[in-house]
C-alpha cells in the first residue's frame, strides 16, 4: 500500500464518525476540500492566497465552539476576500456542515497527523483523485454521476493522443477527470513541459485546458482537482446547454462525459445556435461537441443508447453529424460502470472535418458490451478490459489504421456509410448472440431490468413531448394565419 492510498483510506474512514452528525458522503467531500485546502496550502507554501489570520494555524490554534465559530466565518471570508480568484471559486458559497466542535476537532487533529511529506512525494493531486475515486464508488454519495470511471477515461485520452499546443476542452467537466488525465498525458511525453519552451509551458498551464460545469459543489472539487496538478484554466461554473456554452472558444481536442437524463438541474436547453432543437440533452451536447471542433479536431464522448436510436431529431443530428465529421469509431461499453442503474453507454470517435458533407464513409464497431460481466465492486473495471478494444483501434488517434473486420462472431465490425443510411441512421448496432438471455440464471438483476425499461420509456415520452410541442406551434401559426 502506498502512502497515498494510506491517506486516502484514513480519510475516508473518518467518514463513518461524521454520519453520526448527519453528514452526507457528498457533504463529507466538500467538507474534506475545504480543510485540506488549508491543509496543502501551509504544506506546499502558498498561503499568502490566504489573508492573514485565515489560514490552517489560526483553525488549529483554537478549541471548542471558538473553533466551529471561527471555521465558519473563515469560509464566508476565503470565499470573497482571498486575493486569489480561483481560492475564491472554491469557497464560493461555502458552508459547513458540521454542528458538533468535537467533529470538526477530530477532522483537523486526523488532517495534521497524516503523513503529508510522504503524500507530497507521491503528489498531492493523485491523492484528492483517489479521495474522489472512493467518494463515486460509494452509491449512496450520488456522486458517480460527476466521476468517470478512470480505466475508461485512461483508454479515451490514450487513443486520442492530445498534444501540447493544442486547447483542449469538457463542456461538462465534473471533477475533472478527463482535462486531469490528458495533462498526464502530455506531461509524461513532454518530461513534465521540461522539452517545451518556457511561452509552450506557460501556454500548458493557464490556457491550454477549459470548460463548464454546471454543479457548483462539483466546480469546487474541480478546481481543487485542477490545482492539485498544477492545471490554471479556466473551467467555469455555468450551463454549457445555455447561451454560457456559446462563449466556449472551439477546441482542438474534446473529451467528456455530459449527464445523463433529463431532469437533474439547468431545466431544459436555451441555445438557439443549433440547427436542430431538442429537449434531449444528450443530443444538444453532441451538437455542442461537433460544433465546437476545429477543423481536423478531434473527440471522444461518452454517450447513452438513446443518441444513438432517437428518432427525429435524432436521426437528424447524427446525419449531420457524419456529414460534418469522420465518425470512424463507436465501442459499446459494458454495464454497471456508471452510477445510472441500467444505463447502455458507448463512446463516439469522431474528427471534425474540413467540409461540411460526406465526411463519414464508414463506422468501426466494437462491442464490449455482449457476453461480458457487469461491472461494480464485485468486478471492478479495470485498464486492461480495453487491451483488445485499444489494439483493434491502432495508433492513430483518428481512425486511420489498418483494421479488420472480424466477421459475425467477433466484436469488431465495419459498417459503410450506405449501411447506416439504410438503417436510417441508426447507430445503435449489435450482431453478437447475448447467451446470457438463452438461460434464466443468467438474466440481469431486476433493477436493471427496470432501469432499462424506464430509459426506453423516458425516450418515448422526450419523443411523445417534442411531438405535442410541435403540433402546438403549427396549431398556433395557423391561428395567426386566420386571424
Amino acid at each position: 500500500m502506498t502512502a497515498t492510498t494510506d491517506i486516502v483510506q484514513k480519510l475516508w474512514n473518518l467518514c463513518h464518525v461524521l454520519r453520526d452528525d448527519g453528514i452526507t458522503y457528498l457533504q463529507y467531500v466538500t467538507e474534506l476540500t475545504y480543510l485540506l485546502f488549508l491543509k496543502m496550502a501551509q504544506e506546499t507554501g502558498v498561503e499568502d492566497q490566504l489573508p492573514q489570520g485565515m489560514r490552517w494555524a489560526d483553525l488549529t490554534a483554537k478549541e471548542g465552539i471558538e473553533q466551529l465559530t471561527f471555521y465558519r466565518s473563515l469560509l464566508l471570508e476565503l470565499g470573497s476576500k482571498a486575493s486569489s480568484l480561483r481560492v475564491q471559486a472554491i469557497f464560493a458559497n461555502a458552508q459547513t456542515a458540521l454542528k458538533q466542535p468535537r467533529i470538526l476537532s477530530k477532522l483537523v487533529e486526523s488532517i495534521d497527523k497524516l503523513d503529508w511529506y510522504s503524500a507530497k512525494e507521491e503528489g498531492l493531486g493523485d491523492l484528492y483523485e483517489g479521495l474522489l475515486e472512493k467518494n463515486a464508488s460509494e452509491k449512496k454519495s450520488g456522486a458517480g454521476q460527476y466521476f468517470t470511471p478512470r480505466p475508461l477515461i485512461d483508454c479515451m485520452v490514450s487513443l486520442i493522443k492530445p498534444q501540447a499546443g493544442e486547447l483542449i476542452q469538457d463542456p461538462a467537466a465534473g471533477t475533472g477527470g478527463f482535462l486531469i488525465a490528458a495533462d498526464r498525458y502530455i506531461k509524461q511525453r513532454t518530461d513534465d513541459l521540461f522539452t517545451l519552451s518556457e511561452a509552450d509551458q506557460v501556454f500548458q498551464r493557464q490556457q491550454a485546458f477549459y470548460g463548464m460545469e454546471l454543479v457548483q459543489d462539483a466546480h469546487r472539487l474541480l478546481l481543487m482537482n485542477m490545482m492539485l496538478h498544477g492545471i490554471e484554466g479556466e473551467v467555469t461554473l455555468g450551463d454549457t446547454l445555455s447561451p454560457d456554452g456559446q462563449r466556449l472558444a472551439k477546441a482542438k481536442v474534446i473529451l467528456t462525459n455530459p449527464p445523463f437524463g433529463t431532469k437533474k438541474g439547468g431545466g431544459s436547453p436555451t441555445r438557439d445556435d443549433f440547427t436542430f432543437p431538442t429537449s434531449n440533452k444528450q443530443l444538444v451536447f453532441l451538437q455542442h461537441v461537433y460544433r465546437s471542433l476545429l477543423p481536423e479536431g478531434r473527440a471522444a464522448v461518452v454517450l447513452p443508447d438513446n443518441v444513438l436510436f432517437e428518432d427525429g431529431q435524432g436521426r437528424n443530428i447524427r446525419a449531420d453529424l457524419m456529414d460534418k465529421c469522420n465518425l470512424h469509431t463507436i465501442l459499446r461499453l459494458p454495464t454497471g460502470i456508471f452510477y445510472a442503474q441500467g444505463v447502455k453507454t458507448n463512446v463516439l470517435f469522431f474528427q471534425r472535418g474540413t467540409t461540411e458533407k460526406g465526411n463519414t464513409k464508414e463506422v468501426w464497431v466494437y462491442d464490449l458490451r455482449t457476453n461480458m460481466p457487469s461491472f461494480g465492486k464485485r468486478i471492478p473495471l479495470m485498464r486492461g478490459h480495453f487491451k483488445e478494444f485499444e489494439l483493434a483501434y491502432g495508433d492513430d488517434p483518428n481512425g486511420k489504421s489498418p483494421r479488420t473486420d472480424e466477421g459475425e462472431t467477433g466484436r469488431w465490425r465495419c459498417f459503410t456509410r450506405e449501411e447506416i443510411t439504410k438503417r436510417g441512421n441508426n447507430l445503435d448496432i449489435s450482431w453478437l448472440r447475448d447467451e446470457s438471455l438463452q438461460s434464466g440464471e443468467d438474466l440481469p438483476e431486476p433493477e436493471e431490468i427496470a432501469a432499462q425499461i424506464m430509459v426506453r420509456l423516458q425516450t418515448a415520452m422526450e419523443e411523445m413531448e417534442a411531438l405535442t410541442a410541435l403540433l402546438d406551434d403549427e396549431e398556433e401559426t395557423e391561428t395567426a394565419l386566420l386571424e
